[in-house]
């Protein structure tokens, strides 16, 4: 199938079962902007748990802190948000859409990218086990002439992002005739900078009124709560601060479902380190949050880094983990040294000092800040992208028949086991109603009692439940109930009072802790 096809079966599959609905869809909907259905909140609220956990929870030097959406305009000046956070905008004109011209080219290099990756898949089939990957990239003219195109693009792009130099940027579009998706032509607008922040009024009146920004990332946030913290919780560097919360962008291009959004959530750490110690640091954190990603088992050749082509204005150092999603490889996650820029930049324009005084030094000194940053919303999309899967089962008759099933970890699961009734009579619904009645206190569970149990299981499936029970007449006779494994179909026999042992231990965040 297509991965075109699996994407929009995914977007149908989360509005069918729901996880994430258009927000105020019976008004036709909001551009970006998506509401989180009744399992969408249960796994995303998981999701969360499990960052903070991993942080907060595991690290005895890092803390959270919940700061305010709306924050003093000031702020944005000093972190370089009015004048420096913007997107090259390009237009077509046949088509009147607006693109992202550094998008558009990076998605031209991942085109050429695919090129090789074919060739590579092709000689990996004719060549069997005896295939060097190695040796035919090193050797394979095709390969070698894509590749020769990609490193002098990149070289290309490179520049012209750190230059700035938005002629250049059009020029590169227009030189590899890169066209509209949309109406296939190469008809372009000269592209200019955007600002993403959306800003609105505060005051009891309009003429009384200051005009401050919804903030665009959380992290300011955080560094003006640098000196709190720190003084309040006697933290000693290095420590760190974590936050989860909403922030907004008036994107350009807002698409690919939940990817990219207008209204979104973060979570994001900084942590502070003694100047010179930033780039070790930065080597740290980059290993232990690929090892996070890769602990929820949907395999390590799904990830990779990718490093920067343009540093920020505050960083020296930056990297992205990118996920294979159905649309190609993106990033769900980036760590940056943003260097001591922040702090300084809010100790001068706020002209309050904001130092560290370190006592093994007996000196001050402005930290700097290794930052670890994920969408929330795009972390949610990759285990819904990782778990969708569609299999073919045969029947006893030889037919066939397709199962979908939400293969997520059991531990981010929104519904951790349904119990059912084989049918409902016999005291049969009682026991399935007490039995859920003793396990809500520690799992989400759902009574199910709609249906053939075949469909019901299928319903669990496709919801993504680890765990089925079904309460039939034996369970009358001898207190024993069948479990059912969602991945693999099958099926045992425990007893009732064995139930909370065996669940609580599949569906634990404690083993996947201990091994981050």
């Amino acid at each position: 199938m297509a991965q075109d096809d699996v994407f929009k079966k995914l977007v149908a599959h989360s509005k069918e079962y729901g996880y994430v609905f258009p927000s105020s869809e019976i008004y036709d909907g909001l551009s970006a902007v998506y509401d989180y259905g009744q399992y969408g909140v249960e796994l995303k609220n998981n999701i969360k748990k499990y960052w903070w956990d991993s942080m907060v929870l595991l690290h005895d030097n890092i803390v959270g802190i919940d700061s305010a959406i709306f924050m003093h305009p000031t702020i944005w000046k000093a972190s370089g948000h009015v004048d420096a956070f913007n997107d090259p905008l390009i237009d077509n004109r046949d088509s009147k859409k607006r693109y992202r011209a550094d998008v558009l080219i990076e998605e031209h290099l991942a085109k050429i990218e695919e090129k090789i990756s074919k060739e590579v898949e092709k000689a990996r089939e004719r060549f069997g086990e005896a295939f060097d990957e190695m040796k035919f990239r090193e050797t394979n003219q095709r390969v070698l002439a894509n590749q020769a195109k990609i490193d002098e693009l990149n070289a290309r792009f490179s520049k012209a992002l750190n230059d700035t130099d938005l002629a250049e940027l059009r020029q590169i579009i227009i030189d590899n005739e890169i066209v509209c998706p949309i109406s296939g032509s190469r008809n372009w607008t000269e592209v200019r900078q955007f600002n993403l922040m959306f800003s609105t009024e505060m005051g009891s009146t309009l003429e009384g009124s200051n005009k401050i920004y919804l903030r665009p990332e959380t992290a300011q946030g955080i560094f003006v709560n640098f000196l709190n913290v720190q003084k309040t919780g006697r933290m000693k560097i290095p420590f760190g601060i974590a936050q989860i919360g909403k922030a907004f962008r008036n994107e350009i291009v807002a698409r690919q479902f939940i990817f990219r959004m207008r209204e979104f959530e973060q979570m994001e750490m900084q942590y502070f380190v003694q100047p010179g110690s930033e780039l070790e640091w930065f080597a740290i954190w980059k290993e232990a949050r690929m090892l996070w990603h890769q602990a929820l088992g949907f395999g390590a050749e799904n990830y990779r880094f990718h490093d920067h082509v343009k540093l920020a204005h505050y960083a020296n150092a930056a990297t992205d983990i990118e996920y294979r999603f159905p649309f190609g490889f993106k990033e769900v996650e980036g760590i940056h040294s943003r260097t001591d820029y922040d702090l300084s930049q809010h100790q001068k324009y706020s002209g309050k000092k904001i130092q560290y005084f370190d006592p093994e030094k007996g000196e001050s000194y402005v930290p700097y800040v290794i930052e670890t940053s994920i969408g929330v919303d795009r972390m949610f999309l990759q285990v819904m992208a990782a778990s969708y899967w569609e299999e073919e089962l045969k029947k006893e008759d030889g037919s066939s028949d397709t199962r979908v099933v939400l293969r997520l970890p059991a531990f981010l699961a929104p519904v951790k086991l349904a119990v059912m009734p084989l049918v409902k009579k016999d005291g049969l619904p009682e026991i399935a109603e007490k039995i859920v009645h003793n396990l809500k206190f520690e799992f989400n569970c759902q009574y199910d009692d709609k249906d053939s149990i075949g469909r019901r299981y299928r319903r669990q499936d496709a919801i993504g439940t680890p765990y089925c029970i079904t309460i039939d007449h034996q369970t009358i006779d001898d207190r024993s109930v069948t479990i059912r494994y969602r991945d693999s179909m099958k099926q045992e026999r425990v007893k009732i009072e064995a139930l909370l042992d065996i669940i609580k231990e599949k569906v634990s965040i404690v083993s996947l802790l201990r091994n981050i």
